[in-house]
């Protein structure tokens, strides 16, 4: 009997280890081990700066409150966008412009879809996102979690309707590609990003993309990470970051 006793506790033992090991982790678990693993609550007390292309782009954080600048010459005129919690405004030679609301949301969402971008997956638990797990994929023969996001029309800014679905590395819990598609006036469209140049800047981690789209107008999002793998995609230009700073604050 005490042979017995000792035989049905090593199987109770491995046992526990085996559901451990295969526990199932929910969209927001993979979501919140990814923001984690590149800076985590580090970005809720920083200010952030970098080039992107022609512009200069600032984005301070103070738990949960935020402003994002976005500075640039046009012609003969210095420009300084401002989007914070509660509004949008620009300036041109320091003086505030009166914009119809139309270009005001264009500018908007220009400026919130750099800053969104430079940072992720930091966002991405928002009270307007909505996260659903839809599968696990393999690419470039590493494993990955399959995270798909939408938004919330109330707080989901201009771009509210657009689609995202993003491969986090089952390992690393590192977001290694995103695809998308969006609405504009212009038609509609998909992209898929894959994220290359990592760094981390005083903890935070920030990459660069190769932006891709699809040959086959017909291709589904959820497919896109298939016809990358598979070689179906067209590299359309890169998304890089340059000369980006990270200082450390503790707000008061």
């Amino acid at each position: 009997m005490k042979h017995i006793y000792v035989i049905l506790l090593v199987f109770l033992v491995f046992g526990c280890k085996q559901e451990t090991k295969t526990e199932k982790l929910s969209a927001q678990d993979i979501v919140n081990k990814s923001i984690e693993t590149s800076g985590g609550k580090t970005f809720e007390n920083s200010v952030i700066r970098f080039d992107f292309r022609d512009k200069y782009y600032v984005a301070r954080r103070n738990k949960g409150n935020f402003s994002l600048i976005r500075i640039f010459s046009n012609d003969k005129d210095s420009v300084f966008d401002l989007l914070t919690n509660n509004s949008f405004e620009r300036f041109v030679n320091g003086n505030r412009t009166i914009l119809e609301d139309s270009i005001a949301n264009n500018y908007y969402a220009s400026v919130n879809s750099v800053h969104y971008f430079s940072v992720l997956p930091y966002g991405l638990n928002d009270q307007a996102v909505n996260k659903t797990l839809v599968g696990e994929e393999q690419i470039k023969n590493k494993d990955y979690y399959k995270v798909q996001v939408t938004f919330n029309e109330e707080g989901g800014g201009e771009d509210f309707e657009d689609v995202f679905i993003y491969w986090i590395d089952k390992e690393t819990f590192k977001l290694d590609y995103l695809a998308y598609s969006y609405n504009e006036d212009d038609g509609k469209g998909m992209r898929f990003r894959v994220a290359y140049n990592e760094r981390y800047v005083d903890g935070l981690r920030f990459v660069d993309y190769y932006n891709y789209k699809p040959e086959d107008d017909n291709l589904k999002l959820r497919d896109m990470g298939k016809a990358f793998d598979n070689n179906q995609l067209k590299l359309l230009s890169k998304i890089e970051l340059r000369n980006v700073e990270v200082e450390l604050i503790d707000f008061q």
